[in-house]
């Protein structure tokens, strides 16, 4: 589709029908036939309307256009062939007169279009029938989509026939034939350009055949003065007699606008049909759509694509299939295609395996059977989805019984307007929901740095009757199109509920780099929703002491899906206010003059409206700007508009028109450009483009990996590479020392089973630990934070019989017989470690000793083989508590218990005598706290109160260029967490992370401003 210099709500105007001689021929037949037949006609191109319609003078013709267009009049079909070979490759025939030239916008294929104007095919009548409309969708191979919206309208043959005006001395009845007028643009203003036809058609009504030509000329020439509104909550209105019609505006410049009925399918179909139906779609299946209304055959496929956001459709999209294109559903790739219902039984014994969705009676079936054998959606997020549905109140009519009745048409329409508004942002906020539940954990399962997806892992999580139903999905383009832009931490708003919805204990230890381990308070949440039965995990629980069966609950694998109904509040926020910016009416001349006096006087507007929200709303006072830069320019006001986008580029840059802004600064005269050299601020903008200009275009990485374990022999820095893939550890050092300890006395690469059986050991330790279970008693004496991460095996001590349980503040033990808590020690408690032996009958067996500092007495642990390993462990937990606590960063003690799980892995994998000297090589803090420590001033160190990391998520740490503080309330919950202080963080290479100042966790992963590196200026424009 060509890229007009300002994008307007018409692309082109074409009308459809049948040739007058063609029209004379059939009146001939059916005359010398004596009576009326059924006959249909090949329909074909009359009209094509495209702009510029108005002419400027010759002296203004600089002012920068993409493509000079004329408008076309085709009279007789055998001049097609020369247009239809120029068409199909969007360009002008060649070897054509000046006076004859066809010049069509681009992408337009005008050779399918008259078959999809009249699907059904174009009939000759005997009677005249009402007006009908439907919608078309255009999709190229690069996936953009061009949009069409048809009325048929029947006139009667006048020429050709014995009789005028109905009067004439032939035996045979009036004839009518239809004309199909079909408006294309760009957006997929549905119902606007559908109320654009119905005013037009008042026109067509009274005219005659010979004014129809030019009727049509005018109406569409008033649409390309209508401009499409900038992103945001901004709508345009403007007047076609005898209607006010609105432009709704894009959410943002990612998404199109939604002008339709959303609750369509909800009126088509069962909410239990219609999950059936996405699932089919998320299983990229081959769907075919049936209606007897063509026009409801677009509007159900645009919602339920629209349902499926910000899952993408990949394939194959033909929302309606002329009666000639039947042949489209025989293709053997995923496809969405909708047919007329006639054609039911013709499309069901062509091929098996399509799904076919009768959206007329409201049921799904196969070609080759009554039921659909697919996986369905998860219950959980299913039933979910289906209390929402239910919920809804999609019928007009019952919520407007109690309310006055409107006496003018347009007051009813904008209450309509208003009804259906809200209830479309319920229904996607709902459909969100659904996707939102069946995709959470997805996050949980990538590695951003390495751009991989741990498929196996994230299957593994899923409940078995689900599994299949995500194997299914996570093979199709549509979900790599979704871990593309996961990767790419695109903003969205899956990531903003996905986000938003998290729980506080998520999102502080999202800022934490260690493995992960159910929490006290987690447990204590999956003890009240668990319906398992009893059980505990063979390394962490199978033999804790005497855990009676009314003390102790299992609780599911998957911890997010125990809350996978979301609170109210998180769903059923108001729609953002609209504002409403009325265009002046049209001039009832289309000159030149005429125009730019209508666009000065639409110019005169936004500047009063611009003045009287100044200081009051920035995002509106930006769409103004946007919209009066564009005005602007159409006037060739050309240094007022590159003010205008200045001012905006200053309010807000979100929706920042950077291609249109670098047009505008190509097209500058010399004397143009003169002057806004000498206005500051122009003058950086100008310095801006040029600079955007000259960087080198980056190339955005979408790639996507899926984690698989090595085949061959790993030197140390495949080592790394693979370690860092399947998320183990991200820190280098780290890694490097683990291929130490594996690699003890050997030659310096690892084999690849012995990196399976590490990878599997560390895998089955993180999923054991799911299952891990303790007695309310010993829950309520641990912090809601704490996560068990070791247990021994039963041991005699100096406490009693038990386990010794390690989290990451303490030791304690889980004695025997009625089960209960007794604090060994706190690491920052311990004073010393060693391992003594104790005589037990005629031998002495290694132990365990500790000395703390809040007991006078030493714990002793016989814990034989398990000594020397505990010892490591205990002795590196407490370096690194003490180092912490010098230092005052919580990382030290996060990096200690790291090396702790890894030293447990090694132990385990290995299984050789030198296993423990093998483990020793990751005691890091237990070896570094005799070095000098790292001095920090006195002052510092008493003020210092929090130490936060911005390289986190990184391999390598990043050097800080800019902090920005930015004020708010340090006391509020967590609706209203936006209002909290935060913490902006430039870093290297244009990255930016945000802390919450108030809890100091990181609010989002890293958002990437460019390439360059963010000045204090930089940040501080793009924060406000």
């Amino acid at each position: 589709m060509a890229d007009y210099l300002v994008p307007a709500i018409l692309e082109a105007c074409v009308v459809v029908g049948a040739s007058g001689d063609k029209l004379q021929e059939v009146c001939q037949t059916l005359n010398d036939a004596g009576g009326p037949e059924p006959m249909l006609l090949e329909p074909e191109v009359l009209h094509v309307l495209a702009p510029p319609f108005i002419s400027r003078p010759q002296a203004d013709t600089d002012v920068p256009k993409r493509a000079k267009r004329r408008r076309s009049f085709l009279r007789k079909k055998r001049e097609q062939p020369n247009l239809a070979t120029a068409t199909q490759g969007g360009g002008v025939p060649e070897g054509r007169g000046a006076n004859e030239d066809v010049s069509v916008p681009k992408d337009i294929d005008l050779m399918a279009l008259p078959q999809l104007c009249f699907p059904g095919g174009l009939q000759v009548t005997n009677e005249q029938k009402n007006e009908q409309f439907h919608y078309l969708v255009f999709t190229d191979v690069f996936g953009n989509k061009t949009y069409g919206v048809v009325m048929q309208y029947y006139r009667p043959i006048l020429e050709g026939t014995s009789y005028q005006n109905g009067a004439g001395s032939s035996q045979i009845s009036k004839l009518f034939s239809a004309y199909g007028f079909c408006i294309i643009s760009k957006y997929p203003y549905f119902t606007a350009l559908k109320d654009c036809l119905s005013c037009l058609l008042n026109q067509l009504r009274i005219c005659r055949l010979s004014d129809m030509e030019e009727r049509v000329k005018e109406f569409a020439a008033k649409l390309t003065l209508v401009p499409i509104p900038p992103p945001g909550q901004l709508h345009l209105m403007f007047t076609l007699r005898p209607l006010t019609i609105t432009l709704p505006s894009r959410e943002d410049k990612d998404h199109p606008a939604i002008d339709l009925e959303l609750h369509l399918p909800l009126l088509c179909l069962r909410p239990q049909q219609l999950l059936q139906v996405l699932s089919c779609l998320l299983q990229e299946q081959r769907v075919v759509l049936f209606s007897a209304d063509w026009a409801r055959l677009t509007l159900v496929a645009e919602s339920l694509l629209i349902f499926l956001q910000p899952l993408s459709w990949q394939h194959p999209y033909v929302p309606v299939l002329a009666r000639s294109m039947l042949d489209f559903v025989m293709a053997p790739t995923a496809f969405l295609m909708g047919c007329h219902l006639s054609h039911f039984s013709e499309v069901a014994a062509e091929t098996d395996d399509l799904i076919l969705v009768n959206i007329d009676d409201g049921s799904v079936s196969t070609s080759s059977s009554d039921t659909v054998d697919l996986p369905d959606i998860p219950s959980s997020a299913a039933d979910c989805f289906t209390q929402r549905c239910r919920s809804l109140s999609i019928h007009f009519d019952l919520d407007q019984c109690h309310s006055a009745s409107c006496t003018d048409i347009n007051e009813q329409r904008a209450q309509r307007r208003a009804w259906q508004h809200s209830l479309n942002h319920d229904i996607q906020r709902i459909a969100l929901e659904l996707i939102v539940n069946l995709f959470r954990d997805v996050s949980s399962h990538l590695n951003y740095a390495h751009r991989v997806f741990h498929s196996e892992q994230f299957l593994k999580t899923r409940e078995p009757a689900e599994q299949l139903f995500y194997k299914k999905v996570l093979e199709t383009h549509i979900f790599h199109s979704f871990l593309r832009d996961r990767l790419n931490k695109q903003m969205d708003n899956f990531t903003r509920m996905e986000v938003g919805t998290r729980s506080a204990i998520y999102k502080m230890k999202a800022m934490i780099e260690v493995p992960r381990r159910p929490t006290m308070q987690e447990i204590q949440a999956k003890r009240k929703t668990s319906s398992m039965e009893n059980k505990l995990s063979k390394r962490l629980g199978m033999s804790l002491p005497n855990l009676g069966e009314d003390q102790t609950l299992s609780f599911p694998r998957n911890p997010l899906l125990s809350r996978i109904m979301m609170p109210d509040t998180a769903l059923r926020t108001a729609p953002k206010p609209v504002k409403v910016f009325k265009l002046a009416d049209f001039p009832v001349s289309l000159s030149f003059h005429s125009v730019q006096s209508y666009y000065s006087e639409v110019i005169q507007q936004l500047g009063k409206d611009i003045f009287s929200v100044q200081n009051e709303n920035s995002s509106l006072l930006a769409r103004f700007y946007y919209l009066r830069g564009f005005i602007n320019m159409l006037c060739s006001r050309r240094v007022d508009a590159l003010s205008d986008f200045q001012n905006l580029y200053k309010t807000d840059t979100a929706i920042f028109p950077t291609h249109l802004v670098t047009l505008l600064v190509d097209s500058l005269h010399r004397d143009e450009r003169q002057q806004a050299q000498r206005r500051p601020e122009l003058k950086r903008l100008l310095f801006k483009v040029k600079t955007d200009n000259e960087k080198p275009l980056v190339q955005t990485d979408n790639h996507v990996k899926k984690f698989q374990l090595p085949r061959i022999p790993l030197h140390q820095d495949e080592f790394v590479r693979c370690i860092q893939e399947c998320g183990i550890v991200k820190d280098v050092a780290t890694i490097r020392r683990l291929f130490d300890a594996l690699t003890d006395g050997q030659l310096k690469e690892i084999d690849p089973e012995l990196f399976r059986v590490f990878y599997t050991f560390w895998k089955e330790a993180e999923a054991e630990a799911q299952d891990v279970n303790l007695p309310s008693e010993v829950i309520n004496q641990l912090d809601n934070s704490e996560c068990v991460y070791k247990l021994s095996s039963s041991v005699k001590t100096s406490h009693g019989v038990g386990k010794i349980a390690m989290t990451q503040k303490r030791l304690f033990l889980l004695t025997e017989g009625q089960p209960g808590f007794v604090e060994i020690t706190k690491f920052r408690e311990i004073q010393s470690v060693k391992i003594a032996s104790a005589p037990f009958l005629l031998v002495r067996i290694p132990s365990l000793r500790i000395q703390t500092a809040s007991r006078p007495e030493v714990f002793e642990a016989n814990l034989k083989t398990e000594t020397e390993l505990w010892n490591l462990v205990v002795k590196e937990m407490w370096a690194g508590r003490k180092m912490a606590d010098q230092h005052k960063d919580p990382q030290y003690m996060t990096q200690a218990l790291t090396n702790v799980l890894l030293m447990d892995a090694v132990v385990g994998c290995l299984q050789t005598q030198r296993s423990i000297s093998a483990a020793t090589k990751l005691a890091y803090f237990d070896k570094i706290k005799y070095e000098v420590p790292m001095m920090v001033p006195k002052t510092t160190s008493e003020t210092l109160k929090h130490k936060i990391n911005p390289s986190l998520d990184l391999v390598e740490p990043q050097t800080v260029h800019v902090l920005l503080y930015t004020p708010g309330q340090l006391t509020c919950n967590d609706l209203q967490g936006e209002m909290n202080p935060k913490l902006w963080v430039a870093l290297s290479g244009g990255r930016v992370v945000v802390f919450d100042a108030a809890s100091w966790s990181m609010l989002q992963d890293s958002i990437q401003v460019g390439e360059t590196q963010v000045n204090a200026v930089k940040l501080e424009t793009w924060n406000f």
